[in-house]
């Protein structure tokens, strides 16, 4: 393993029905102006913005809302979100949702404290903000993680570029259970299956050597699975849901990542296209991962094996290691249709759209075990129509 130095910044709330005693205790830490953000209001027709709404009046707390936050939020959407938070003096960011919501609040945070634009700050003078609103979030929508970390997706339609932003962590997140009872099944599947996406690429990043963390990642990696499986059975099964949001949490909280140099190309490939075409990220992860991993198997063929062995529990008797990875990447895409996930980007309604733009402007990422250009992503792209 690489070195490390980690410390985790998160405080968690898990279980059922433990919003209410969460925000209770927390929210005295703050002061008294509380920018409530959240999505396009589907917490509204639930019951969840009623029940925040209430706790934020008894805590005294006075409210500006947030809201219309789209999935793949935009760069004009942040900038509104931190025009209000200097505009109404925020104290602190109540982010309920889900990964879209809790990214978009995590750089309105930071673009609240600064003076200049966050995109050219980071992309352009490479510095990182160091001044922040605090943030906690409820989570409604499980799958990215993005409670457990300080990176955010964001997509500048000015630029055509669908990419990472650092911003700042939450001081706490509550996971509850019942809350995540209210997404649609097909949210589910799509969101456990980004789960799985971001193990997969921690797992095939180097070094590649067997480890600790990737030894964690597996046992996370097969629990996802059984638990899709077992959520599909029993839409209402809680113990399910359960195990899903706290892998979900477990995929980004730092610790599968640990003496890791992650992968994440199949995300930065997914990104873009999701630049170009608004699609469900989830979505588009399932169709990529498999025509991608044929690309590059046989550049890591071992680590494909182990996954192949240790996850998806193919038997290693007289087969190579090539041989191995690939039948492990078909289980893979027989999963992705077992669980009702597109396997073409027809399947998704995306039949024309400029591949080759996507492909050039694609971040190549330092962990994926091939060196990627620009003409073989097109490939991979065409492959997946």
């Amino acid at each position: 393993m690489k070195n490390f130095t980690y410390q985790y910044p998160v405080q968690v709330y898990f279980g059922e029905t433990v919003t209410k005693d969460a925000l209770k205790a927390e929210f005295s830490k703050y002061g008294s102006n509380v920018l409530f953000a959240y999505g396009g209001g589907s917490i509204k027709k639930v019951g969840i913005y009623d029940e925040i709404l209430q706790a934020l009046k008894d805590a005294g707390k006075k409210v500006t809302e947030f809201s219309g936050i789209m999935s793949n939020p935009t760069y004009q959407k942040v900038q509104e979100g931190a025009a209000l938070a200097k505009e109404n003096k925020i104290d602190f960011i109540l982010a309920v949702g889900g990964g879209s919501v809790i990214d978009c609040c995590k750089i309105v945070s930071a673009q609240a404290k600064l003076d200049c634009d966050i995109w050219d700050f980071e992309y352009t003078e490479h510095k990182s903000p160091t001044e922040f609103v605090p943030m906690g979030a409820v989570v409604t929508a499980f799958g990215t993680g993005a409670e457990m970390n300080n990176g955010a997706v964001i997509t500048n339609e000015a630029k055509k570029m669908k990419s990472p932003l650092w911003g700042a962590f939450y001081d706490f997140a509550v996971l509850d259970v019942n809350y995540t009872m209210t997404m649609p099944i097909s949210q589910v599947i799509s969101g456990s299956f980004d789960t799985l996406s971001h193990c997969m690429e921690t797992y095939l990043g180097t070094p590649r050597d067997t480890n600790l963390s990737d030894e964690i990642n597996e046992a996370v990696m097969r629990n996802v699975v059984k638990n899709m499986r077992k959520t599909l059975k029993n839409h209402k099964d809680k113990f399910a849901r359960s195990e899903l949001i706290w892998a979900a949490a477990m995929a980004e909280n730092g610790i599968l990542k640990l003496g890791k140099v992650t992968d994440f190309q199949c995300h930065m490939i997914e990104h873009q296209l999701g630049a170009y075409t608004d699609c469900n990220h989830g979505q588009g992860l399932a169709v990529i991962h498999p025509i991608l991993y044929r690309h590059i198997y046989k550049s890591a063929p071992a680590q494909f094996a182990r996954l192949a062995e240790n996850v998806w529990g193919i038997s290693r008797e007289n087969k190579t290691d090539e041989e191995l990875a690939l039948e492990g990447i078909n289980a893979l895409a027989a999963f992705i249709k077992e669980v009702g996930l597109p396997t073409t980007l027809a399947e998704m309604g995306i039949t024309d759209t400029d591949y080759k733009a996507i492909a050039e402007s694609t971040i190549l990422t330092g962990g994926c075990c091939k060196k990627l250009d620009a003409q073989e992503i097109e490939k991979i792209l065409k492959e997946c129509i």
